[in-house]
């Protein structure tokens, strides 16, 4: 039975992208304003020199090699483990019968279609989990580019009807020629690294990345790390598209809106907004148009797509680990690229790394077919 009064939490998380294998380099390089989208010429990938957030695979080796982990893995699979590896140096203890795990992606081992192996989302999920000595079923969920944060809204849900007491949840997708030739078709590839928000923006900048945390019912496991409630959640799927957002922002607005009445708290308490912010015309007009309608356009908001580029499954929990990592020392990230106001609407935009008391941070994130989600943090 759903507990009501349940409080869950959760406090730190990992990463791996290509601006560093953990998260406190990660946050040392936009710190320092740096970005991990470098233009590349690769024939495997596109036939064309590109703009792209792609991890060095020679420091991913390195960084594998550093777990404990044995065994034939892909790079997808190596990428999961490094960042589950850096999260369970503090929660090992808790990887038993009371914990679930969640990973969130969207074409899982894409790179081996060439192979005679069937590419099933959930023998991946699996093989992961069994490595680390999970003892329950993976739980997979992709629903195409909020699959991340989404990830983190299941995991406070099955906390709360006591499926489990804690959950790890682990996001990832890789760069593909697949992937990439897609959003090309599309004419949705910018030829620079990619504007969220700026008035020459011209379309994303794709990227690869792996990000974990840790979900749960008990505060004390997170010892003397800044811990945040999970105070509120929605998601909505408006149906307006297969691949365009909603003109109105309606998904996302009642995805906001059920965050905010399940939190209890009025929109101008949120502190800051880690946005989906593709840099693509319509997603980011999209975006303005919901943050208005609900009273967030004072609110200062950031993406971090011009960090990372777009990376898919992992995007929305890398965007929340890292967001969360600068709350903890009351920052808020900046959004790169960001030069002249390209919307109908207005929306604070935050291009530099920000001192504020940070109480609440809500996280958002919208994909094709419609689908929207929206997350509330607050600091304990």
């Amino acid at each position: 039975m759903e507990n009501g009064n349940l409080h869950i939490y959760t406090a730190g998380g990992a990463c791996v992208t290509s601006l560093g294998m953990n998260l406190e380099e990660n946050i040392a390089n936009i710190k320092a304003g740096k970005s991990g989208i470098h233009k590349h010429e690769d024939k495997n990938l596109s036939a064309e020199a590109f703009y792209g957030a792609i991890i060095n695979k020679e420091k991913l080796e390195k960084a594998f090699n550093l777990t404990v982990y044995k065994g034939i893995f892909t790079t997808l699979e190596k990428m999961f483990l490094i960042a589950l590896k850096d999260v369970l140096n503090d929660y090992q203890a808790y990887v038993n019968e009371d914990c679930g795990i969640i990973f969130s992606m969207t074409k899982g081992n894409i790179d081996d279609l060439s192979s005679d192996s069937p590419n099933y989302l959930h023998d991946l999920a699996q093989k992961v989990s069994r490595t680390i000595g999970m003892k329950n079923e993976a739980i997979v969920l992709s629903n195409a580019c909020v699959s991340g944060i989404m990830a983190v809204s299941v995991a406070k849900r099955l906390i709360h009807t006591g499926l489990y007491k804690h959950c790890l949840v682990v996001g990832g997708d890789i760069f593909s020629r697949f992937v990439f030739s897609g959003f090309q078709s599309f004419q949705a590839v910018s030829n620079e690294p990619c504007k969220p928000y700026d008035k020459d923006r011209d379309g994303i900048t794709l990227g690869e990345a792996a990000a974990a945390i840790f979900v749960s019912k008990d505060k004390s496991v997170f010892g003397t790390k800044t811990v945040y409630e999970i105070v509120g959640e929605g998601s909505i799927n408006d149906a307006n598209h297969i691949s365009g957002p909603s003109r109105t922002g309606e998904g996302l607005f009642q995805s906001v809106k059920s965050a905010i009445d399940e939190a209890g708290i009025e929109a101008k308490e949120i502190d800051c907004i880690s946005s989906h912010g593709t840099a693509t015309m319509y997603n980011d007009e999209m975006e303005a148009q919901a943050f208005n309608r609900i009273d967030l356009q004072d609110i200062p908001v950031f993406s971090l797509k011009a960090c990372y580029g777009h990376t898919l499954g992992a995007a929305g929990l890398l965007e929340a680990v890292v967001s969360l990592r600068f709350a903890d020392e009351n920052l808020i990230p900046p959004s790169f690229n960001y030069k002249e106001h390209g919307l109908t609407l207005p929306l604070n935009i935050n291009t530099e790394v920000q001192k504020k008391d940070i109480n609440y941070v809500l996280k958002t994130a919208s994909g094709f077919g419609g689908s929207n989600t929206a997350v509330i943090f607050k600091k304990v």
